[in-house]
């Protein structure tokens, strides 16, 4: 009995140290915020995680949805909506909540976002070693920004708006359509929406 009472208490420690580990890795961290997280966002993440972990199965690496901290190379800390590990995973504590290689980001926005914060976003990436491709998806209307590196000083950048038009994402080795993606999405009404906002 008293070596499980001291064996839970050394879990709890590690744990709790664990925890105070991440917390302060975070704290002199700036930390950038999310967008709006409404129906077509969810539905947009959704396809596009689904879509992608279809082709990726059996496959080295991971794919994390949503809450996923991930640590810039220029210090920031960001939780893109779909993050992709081509390899083995590293993370900046041993909790493991904070991911330090990403290979591919996939992040929704709408036309309402702050476009300040998405530069500053989408700079943080690219400035990101491990990072070989971004994709910036457009909530309300069918546009994709997709950012494929070439070297290290060096981007390709292509933009997808047609329903016909298919994203090859090399550094996950797999394809996506723009039907998959939008999927379900009322563009119309989106737009609709935009435009009474203006």
């Amino acid at each position: 009995m008293v070596n499980e009472t001291a064996t839970a208490a050394s879990q709890s420690k590690a744990i709790h140290s664990g925890i105070a580990e991440s917390v302060r890795a975070s704290v002199n961290a700036k930390v950038i915020g999310r967008g709006e997280c409404d129906r077509r966002h969810n539905l947009l993440v959704a396809n596009a995680a689904v879509g992608i972990g279809s082709r990726n199965g059996g496959k080295k690496g991971e794919m994390y949805i949503g809450n996923m901290r991930v640590r810039l190379g220029d210090g920031l800390i960001c939780t893109p909506d779909i993050v992709i590990v081509a390899n083995d995973p590293n993370f900046s504590t041993a909790a493991e909540e904070e991911l330090v290689n990403p290979t591919v980001i996939i992040d929704v926005f709408s036309s309402r976002s702050d476009s300040l914060e998405k530069t500053r976003k989408l700079e943080s990436f690219l400035a990101t070693d491990s990072i070989k491709e971004c994709l910036l998806v457009k909530q309300d209307e069918m546009r994709v920004e997709h950012y494929a590196r070439q070297n290290q000083k060096q981007w390709i950048y292509r933009i997808y708006n047609e329903k016909d038009d298919v994203i090859s994402i090399d550094a996950a080795a797999c394809k996506i359509s723009m039907q998959e993606i939008y999927a379900k999405v009322d563009l119309a009404r989106a737009q609709f929406a935009s435009r009474s906002l203006n």
